[in-house]
């Protein structure tokens, strides 16, 4: 074991002692590792003049717990932990999680584990468990988007679950009602897209990468007030889809211009689709539409259709069991409003904000599933579920 110490700073024990990355929700930066006995304090020249092949040589033998604490030590350490690299060389095995958020949960969130199926806890910080657990507005690439003190609107919060970083990022006038806020994360930044519903309704676009709002005007146009579906960030730019009529509205996230499809090509033939809903695969970039099938307004079967670039039309992939789809629908009451969808880790979830479990499709398998209710959830809670993506990362940074 050895002592590492930053100018000013409390000096941080190193030992090897085996710590799974995987027990990084129950951590806290006040949990640091504390020596067993006397160490000895190794003179920061030696640790200065180090070849980076050697630092990287000796942190690949740290637990996960004591990496996330050596970020803070040094500006050359926290580069070289969290360059390409040493990440892609040093897998640390990370679960991803399905996490569910309700107004009534005010200091933590369950975590389902497709892989293990069962469920775990996520304790929030001090700063966010007392004001705004109910107000978790998007989640992307291991970071989580609050609204803090929501009665007021007074500000975001970006939140790193894993390295327990935040950032609380200031809204660009005030007061600020706001609609359809979405986080998108990127390796090195992230953006956040939010509609003002003040009287002259427009876009803002928040770029991390120079700390900035941007204001665009023209939203009237393509999506109406009241409008309550996420959007979905692909090729480029966060598609929404409407009703009445359908149409497939996108918006360039780097010069906000607006493009609306409509007419053949665009939505499937000969289907009448009472609600439709979009997911994208980040990592192949494809783009899926989950669409309920139905007359008049209501929905008899579900279907999973995928987007052809190349041919600009989509393609049946997936057709809902029948006895599945007549208790899905049965759970939403036809008020398909209340129906959202999701992207994790090649699974499409179909949710409901009055039922507390998940309806996914694993595209890999092609097997329907559900996830069950958490145990912990109290018996009067009868609405209000949400649920994220929550895949931690690392090297995403607030």
């Amino acid at each position: 074991m050895f002592r590492l110490r930053a100018p000013g700073k409390k000096p941080i024990t190193i030992t090897t002692t085996s710590t799974s990355a995987s027990n990084f929700l129950y951590w806290s930066p006040e949990s640091s590792p504390t020596a067993v006995s006397s160490p000895t304090a190794m003179d920061p020249v030696i640790w200065s003049n180090l070849p980076n092949h050697i630092l990287d040589h000796i942190l690949s033998f740290l637990p996960f717990k004591t990496l996330v604490s050596l970020r803070s030590t040094s500006k050359h350490l926290r580069s070289l932990i969290l360059s390409p690299t040493f990440l892609s060389d040093h897998s640390f095995s990370l679960p991803s999680f399905l996490l569910l958020s309700h107004p009534q949960a005010f200091q933590s969130f369950p975590l389902f584990d497709p892989n293990l199926i069962s469920w775990r806890t996520l304790p929030l910080p001090r700063s966010l468990s007392l004001t705004c657990a109910s107000s978790l507005l998007s989640s992307s690439h291991g970071l989580l988007c609050f609204s803090v003190s929501p009665s007021s609107a007074s500000s975001l919060s970006v939140f790193n679950p894993l390295t327990r970083s935040s950032r609380s990022i200031k809204f660009p006038f005030y007061p600020f009602p706001f609609e359809l806020l979405s986080l998108v994360a990127f390796p090195d930044s992230y953006r956040i897209f939010t509609i003002s519903s003040s009287a002259s309704r427009s876009v803002c676009l928040y770029d991390s990468g120079d700390r900035s709002w941007r204001i665009l005007g023209g939203v009237d146009q393509v999506l109406p007030r009241g409008f309550n579906q996420d959007g979905v960030f692909y090729n480029g730019s966060l598609y929404f889809v409407r009703s009445e009529p359908f149409l497939l509205v996108s918006v360039n996230l780097d010069d906000g211009k607006w493009t609306t499809a409509a007419g053949d090509g665009v939505f499937p033939a000969e289907d009448e689709i009472a609600f439709a809903r979009l997911v994208t695969d980040p990592e192949k970039k494809i783009l899926y539409m989950v669409g309920g099938i139905g007359s008049n307004g209501i929905c008899r079967s579900i279907k999973i259709y995928e987007f052809k670039r190349e041919t600009e039309s989509w393609i049946e992939a997936e057709t809902l069991p029948d006895i599945v789809c007549r208790k899905f629908t049965s759970v939403c009451y036809h008020n398909y409003e209340h129906v959202y969808c999701l992207w994790h880790k090649e699974m499409i979830c179909v949710c409901c904000y009055n039922w507390p479990e998940i309806l996914f499709f694993h595209v890999g398998r092609r097997t329907w599933h559900w996830v069950p209710k958490c145990p912990s959830l109290p018996e009067k809670w009868s609405c209000g579920f949400r649920w994220f993506s929550l895949v931690p990362s690392l090297s995403a940074s607030v």
